[in-house]
């Protein structure tokens, strides 16, 4: 356990990330730090609350961690010096020096594809992060992604539904599922996929974490698709380190009408590839030679890509399943399990509220309506 503790200390000391810690070593090996006298220490740049920690590490958090590890099956702890850690990741700027896994450690060196969007996504983003998702997987690609509500959800969802791979990276530590209303899709990942973060185990979410938890979401991957982002939203800070890590941004466009994709629309303008399929996807992927070819899952992969609708929502459960572009009455009733004439009756209480429009072929559903 000595090298688990030494890495555990080396995680714990204040402001001081992977490249400044490099820094320090001067050509050291990192565990050597721990034979250092306090002089040698101080010279090699260390402040005396560094080394006080170096020197006298919390024993009872270091034995708390080995409980952690004990406590369920496929528990892990990576530290970048570790030769499984992934080296896509260890090409970003600000890597992270540890990461807590639970479940098959070994995706971490699959080829990925990172997928993010709204928390409130509307029923057509859902649709569309599962089915891409779904072929994503059947493509042998692991579906990453942050274990958010809406578009991370139904990401991990349609991979799952297609038997495939998927990584959820928490912005909190793995003993608190965040938000609450994907604990069982977590446990699913869990046995089927794998669950990281760089936070130790007890760290409770706050909002500070989540864009430390995308820069890994995106540095982890080899491109980044945003389904659904408004014009300011955290997705597009995703997008923006995919950027800078050079990875490949990915862009599902949408109606006009609808403010969710504002984002999309803005990335697309900045050089984003516009997607409307997997294979769009592929083939900016083919030059690393990672996709596996499988028959088209398109046709027959329906009937495991199901709606994301929300049923314990508080909003009207005819107007959330109705998009910005023409929605037609019968799949409003199928999205809502209503018949056509409940569905028909609610449509007119909408339409004169001004939340719908009435169309040639279906509603669509008014600009600020929810």
């Amino acid at each position: 356990m000595q090298r688990l503790h030494q890495v555990l200390t080396l995680d714990l000391l204040p402001q001081l990330g992977v490249y400044r810690l490099l820094q320090r070593l001067s050509g050291l090996d990192a565990f050597q730090l721990f034979n250092l006298t306090g002089p040698q220490l101080k010279a090699l740049g260390f402040s005396t609350s560094q080394i006080s920690l170096i020197q006298h590490p919390p024993i009872d958090k270091l034995t708390a961690i080995e409980h952690w590890l004990a406590q369920q099956p496929n528990r892990y702890v990576m530290s970048y010096f570790d030769d499984h850690y992934p080296p896509l990741l260890k090409e970003i700027s600000s890597p992270p020096l540890l990461l807590f896994c639970q479940g098959n450690i070994g995706l971490m060196h699959s080829p990925q594809v990172a997928m993010v969007g709204s928390r409130a996504a509307t029923v057509s983003g859902k649709e569309t992060a599962k089915r891409l998702a779904y072929e994503l997987a059947a493509h042998g690609i692991c579906v990453t992604s942050g274990l958010a509500a809406g578009i991370d959800s139904c990401a991990h969802r349609g991979a799952l539904n297609a038997q495939g791979p998927t990584i959820a990276v928490m912005g909190c530590g793995l003993n608190t599922i965040y938000p609450k209303s994907n604990v069982s899709l977590a446990s699913e990942i869990i046995n089927h996929g794998l669950l990281i973060s760089e936070f130790w185990p007890d760290v409770t979410p706050k909002a500070s974490q989540f864009p430390r938890r995308n820069r890994i979401v995106s540095g982890l991957s080899l491109g980044v698709v945003v389904v659904e982002a408004a014009d300011k939203s955290g997705s597009l800070i995703t997008a923006r380190l995919a950027a800078e890590q050079n990875r490949e941004v990915f862009a599902v466009p949408g109606s006009v009408n609808n403010p969710k994709v504002a984002g999309c629309h803005k990335l697309i303008n900045q050089g984003a590839k516009l997607i409307t399929s997997v294979a769009d996807i592929l083939e900016e992927l083919t030059h690393y030679n990672l996709v596996r070819g499988v028959e088209n899952t398109e046709e027959g992969s329906q009937d495991n890509i199901l709606t994301c609708s929300d049923p314990e929502s508080s909003v009207d459960p005819v107007l959330i399943n109705i998009g910005f572009d023409t929605t037609a009455v019968d799949v409003i009733a199928h999205r809502c399990n209503l018949t056509i004439e409940q569905v028909l009756e609610r449509l007119l209480m909408l339409e004169l509220s001004g939340h719908v429009s009435s169309q040639p072929g279906g509603y669509i559903r008014i600009k600020g309506a929810i």
